[in-house]
């Protein structure tokens, strides 16, 4: 299978020692592609995007740290049942981000919200999203104007993955109204 997305874009965009591989996973009902594409792309960490990378249990015996659901009950919430097996990304901003197994798709649940969005169509889509964000990052820092920064993540993450923006409530819509108004 062939990535728009390379590994190389990726260290380029966060550097080595900011990317962590996943082991090719094994067990019964990952899609093939988004276990290729963490094991050898993998997924950047950031201020913005901090990835669960902790392979120890933070919660103890009764919980289980990757799937939703038992998280979510560990936390006295509610989980909607389709989501329940869910794997845990980490958090993009203040939204948990959470990957389907199964579809390969990464959904959203907004920070205290218990209902989800739809993000990404794939953990490619996520990570090209966020190699583009690195690059708004480091143009704001260097004084690009926000408006020009802001259209320019749109039009290219929307030109990848229509899903990213389409929900005015997901992460990336308010992030990016939010560098237009100058609260980063």
């Amino acid at each position: 299978m062939n990535f728009t997305v390379t590994p190389e874009s990726v260290i380029a965009a966060y550097g080595l020692g900011a990317v962590t591989y996943f082991p090719r996973q094994s067990a019964a009902g990952i899609e093939p592609r988004t276990a290729l594409f963490l094991s050898s792309v993998g997924l950047p960490a950031s201020e913005v995007f901090t990835s669960r990378m902790d392979v120890e249990d933070p919660y103890g015996p009764d919980v289980d740290a990757i799937t939703l659901g038992s998280r979510f009950e560990h936390y006295g919430l509610q989980c909607p049942e389709e989501s329940r097996s869910w794997w845990s990304l980490g958090y993009l901003f203040t939204s948990l981000l959470a990957l389907d197994p199964v579809s390969g798709k990464v959904f959203a649940f907004p920070d205290g919200a218990t209902e989800y969005i739809e993000l990404h169509r794939d953990i490619e889509s996520l990570v090209f999203a966020l190699i583009e964000l690195r690059k708004l990052e480091n143009d704001h820092d260097n004084g690009v104007d926000p408006e020009k920064l802001a259209f320019r993540f749109r039009e290219a993450v929307d030109a990848f993955d229509a899903t990213a923006l389409a929900d005015e409530e997901s992460q990336w819509n308010l992030s990016m109204e939010e560098l237009e108004q100058g609260i980063w």
